[in-house]
């Protein structure tokens, strides 16, 4: 046992002595700078993530008695991911939009990759647009409505193929050469629902990404729809996500073809069969009542439930040609665009995969999109190896900051060392981090040894400094 304990307390010991107990961080660690100049500190106990980790059963929750709830809402609202503002509105807390924005990068990868140009439209949406399309009435009362000063009328859009397709109309000039258009946003969604629960999987106000695709043939578009189905199949592969690609019904999109993204999970609220053997999935709202085996092989179909998560859409001319979004074509002549709408259910993602990953009492992100990657657990205040532990801790961040510098934005410093180890490792578990470094009773051996807990694997490990930097090299951070 190496027993040489610096006699005046440095690095993270020094913090824990001048004010991280008090929340006094006025100390050296609350803002030092690591290699890449503009690593921080970022320590629990300032995190704004008012957590509830005791609650049991239904402690918490938000909803009515009586009514159903499920394993993401519960987890959300006892980790401080989400709070209740109303019902079926949610406010996202830092962590919950670290998340989403990780999730967003990855999206902006997917749509990139395949021509996709970001913009932005209005959430208002004038009413006019709607009722020449006809979903003005067709939407009934979940279209949230509004009128202004003047007397005009609007919606919040809960969806926006009117305002790009009249986006794209306004080009008087587009030419076929311009073609295909693939125009995307990430924006918030309105819906009233009429029974908003289960959090943020059935909620009034959401975000989403949608994507609105114009082409000059049946044939170009059928190869765009084929493009983005692929891109989310990659996405959610990239995810780690089990996820289920079924034909659907158009409802008040309309189009001709659609296909949903569903997890399967049993609180899902649409009903799916699948062929044993992958040749065909569908949402049973496509089926006639008598068709109960697949019609490629015959083998009989399971049934399953799902939580959708994205829905594809080919709309043909059905905006185009109201709008008169028309391109000219080869021979001159002016041609309506074949369209393509697609849609990706950011906020409903990040439940539904805690939904399907987690445990009834700990949450499991995507590690692509985890809030943060790992979290440091120095020894408890008065311990044996408190000062020796505090130090070889912070040797070991200032190192990972050199040779990782990307980690340090994605670390967190559990400095409540008034509690136990067991009982700090208890809550890191139970918040998903997937990486927890804890200076414990060996960390001072001679070599120094960590303990390391990679909660996605359920695997601990005992590590050198050398051996926890090689580990997290492997980690993947946006």
């Amino acid at each position: 046992m190496n027993s040489h304990c610096p006699s005046e307390p440095t690095g993270w010991q020094q913090v824990l002595r001048s004010g991280w107990l008090s929340h006094e961080l006025s100390g050296p660690f609350q803002l030092r700078h690591g290699a890449s100049g503009r690593a921080r500190r970022l320590l629990f106990s300032q995190l704004f993530q008012p957590r509830n980790l005791q609650a049991g059963g239904e402690a918490g929750w938000d909803g009515r008695p009586g009514e159903p709830t499920c394993r993401s809402q519960k987890l959300m609202l006892q980790a401080g991911l989400i709070h209740p503002a109303s019902p079926g509105c949610y406010c996202y807390l830092p962590p919950t939009v670290r998340a989403m924005e990780k999730l967003i990068k990855v999206m902006d990868e997917e749509m990139q990759a395949v021509g996709g140009q970001k913009l932005n439209v209005p959430s208002l949406s004038s009413a006019e647009l709607w009722r020449a399309s006809g979903r003005w009435e067709q939407m009934g009362p979940e279209l949230f409505r509004l009128v202004d000063r003047h007397g005009k009328g609007y919606c919040l859009g809960p969806t926006h193929e009117e305002a790009v397709t009249e986006l794209v109309a306004a080009q008087s000039n587009l030419s076929y050469k311009q073609l295909p258009l693939r125009l995307y946003q990430v924006t918030r969604k309105f819906r009233d629902e009429p029974k908003p629960r289960f959090g943020l999987l059935r909620s009034r106000e959401f975000y989403m990404k949608d994507m609105y695709t114009f082409d000059a043939s049946k044939e170009a578009a059928q190869h765009t729809y084929d493009l983005v189905c692929d891109a989310y199949c990659s996405l959610f592969d990239r995810l780690g996500l089990p996820f289920v690609k079924v034909q659907a019904a158009t409802g008040s999109i309309g189009g001709t073809v659609s296909h949903e993204f569903q997890l399967p999970a049993d609180i899902g609220e649409d009903r799916l069969v699948l062929c044993p053997d992958g040749h065909f999935a569908a949402n049973v709202e496509t089926l006639n009542k008598e068709q109960t085996s697949c019609p490629t092989c015959g083998e009989k179909l399971t049934q399953t439930r799902g939580i959708e998560v994205g829905h594809t859409f080919y709309l043909g001319t059905k905006y185009s040609s109201v709008s008169n979004a028309v391109f000219c074509s080869p021979q001159n002549k002016l041609q309506l665009a074949e369209m393509g709408c697609y849609g990706l259910g950011v906020t409903r993602i990040l439940a539904a995969s805690i939904e399907v990953l987690s445990t009834d009492d700990s949450i499991r992100w995507p590690s692509l999109i985890t809030p943060y990657q790992l979290c440091f657990i120095p020894p408890k205040r008065g311990s044996e190896e408190e000062e020796e532990g505090a130090m070889l801790l912070e040797r070991l961040y200032e190192d990972l900051a050199e040779v990782l510098p990307h980690l340090t934005g994605d670390s967190v410093l559990d400095d409540r060392t008034q509690l136990t180890i067991g009982k700090r490792l208890k809550d890191a578990n139970k918040l998903g981090y997937p990486y927890v470094v804890i200076a414990g009773k060996r960390v001072c051996e001679d070599p120094p040894v960590f303990e390391v807990w990679n909660q996605n694997t359920s695997e601990v490990l005992f590590l050198t400094k050398e051996g926890v930097i090689e580990l997290l090299s492997k980690v993947q951070v946006l």
